[in-house]
């Protein structure tokens, strides 16, 4: 496993911490988080939607910030439809998108956009209860 997401094939900045166990690079949290996604971690308004074949749908913003407390780094995100934003990584020079294969062949632009805030994203009740959930169950099985 390891080689679905956008930049996976750079993917390899050294965790800052070694809360969670073995995860020590992008491509570990992406196998790590592959068997954790879930329709609970899924964004509510495409739980619909979410399956185990596209696990990583709804997932972005807090596989995001979860790996930006992993590697360190930014997160960033690219506009959507209807306000919303993807949300990625920089760490470095290096781009990655632990979430970008639900987009399936559709090519997404990392460049030029705009930095993202979890103090915005968490604002919202549920998404910082679906971040905690992932964060906890990840520690649980890794940390």
């Amino acid at each position: 496993m390891g080689g679905n997401f956008y930049g996976w094939e750079q993917a390899d900045v050294p965790a800052l911490t070694e809360e969670y166990g073995k995860i020590r690079t992008p491509r570990d949290l992406y196998n790590a988080l592959s068997d954790i996604w879930c329709e609970a971690t899924c964004a509510p308004r495409m739980r619909g939607s979410w399956s185990r074949e596209n696990r990583t749908l709804g997932q972005c913003s807090i596989t995001a910030f979860l790996a930006q407390d992993i590697f360190g780094g930014n997160v960033y995100g690219i506009p959507r439809q209807g306000g919303n934003y993807h949300c990625y990584n920089v760490v470095g020079d290096c781009v990655f998108d632990l979430t970008s294969e639900q987009f399936g062949e559709e090519v997404l632009d990392y460049e030029n956009n705009p930095e993202q805030f979890r103090e915005v994203h968490f604002a919202k009740e549920e998404k910082r209860q679906r971040y905690e959930y992932l964060r906890d169950e990840l520690k649980r099985r890794f940390g």
